[in-house]
């Protein structure tokens, strides 16, 4: 999702629906604000949350949205869907439509889920140069065995989008479940990587995105709001 950051001049001229040249006269005369103060640049940079008021009248007051959820399989990670029951069905409130998905999970997959109406936020968290770990708890059909962990940090070629991954860490907690840890995400990459092994992935939970911990007290279907730390952990606005 695109940040919706942009020239305050322009953002005048649409929402106020004049032209750009009257809002120069507007900004010395003192009749807008940004987030408290008289605005005086025509090209000062406001985004969705910049509080914004004209006359005294408020143009624009959003509040940002972190949330944390822990998804249910069988839940699709989308905003609308015709056959499935979304993530944004197992919230509460109008706001909740004005949230985005920041990194998915698949119908079967569990776990965290971070939810936002903060682009800026969640193009941080998926930017590569941020280089976030995420952690995910899998149980496969097959006994594992050393041979797995060796192929994982290697990376392994994909033919089809013709790229080779990225090194993924794999600790192997029991006889059929292991931790993996991979810092980007391709295509059903984990379910992929395992196939390689000849090995069905039965099971897939997400446990962290970075420093954000699913939070154990949540049960599936429940969710809070990150705290200031966590918003904090991925970049700050």
């Amino acid at each position: 999702m695109q940040s919706k950051r942009g020239r305050l001049d322009r953002y005048l001229a649409v929402k106020l629906q004049i032209h750009r040249k009257a809002v120069r006269e507007l900004l010395l005369a003192d009749r807008v604000y940004v987030d408290g103060a008289p605005a005086k640049a025509l090209d000062l940079l406001v985004d969705e949350f910049s509080h914004i008021v004209f006359d005294g009248q408020v143009l624009q007051a959003n509040k940002p949205v972190y949330l944390m959820l822990h998804k249910p399989v069988g839940v699709v990670s989308a905003t609308k869907d015709t056959e499935h029951r979304t993530v944004i069905d197992l919230l509460d409130g109008d706001a909740r439509h004005e949230l985005h998905i920041a990194g998915r999970l698949d119908l079967n997959s569990s776990g965290l889920l971070l939810l936002t109406n903060d682009s800026r936020w969640s193009e941080a968290l998926m930017s590569p140069d941020q280089k976030v770990d995420k952690v995910y708890r899998v149980t496969l059909s097959n006994p594992l065995n050393e041979e797995y962990i060796a192929a994982f940090a290697q990376g392994m070629y994909f033919g089809f989008e013709d790229i080779t991954t990225q090194p993924a860490k794999l600790t192997i907690l029991d006889t059929h479940i292991a931790e993996v840890t991979l810092r980007e995400g391709k295509y059903h990459q984990i379910k992929r990587m395992f196939g390689r092994f000849r090995n069905p992935v039965v099971g897939l939970h997400r446990l962290s995105i970075g420093e954000i911990t699913l939070d154990e007290g949540l049960k599936p279907g429940e969710s809070r709001t990150l705290t200031a730390q966590e918003v904090a952990s991925i970049g700050q606005r």
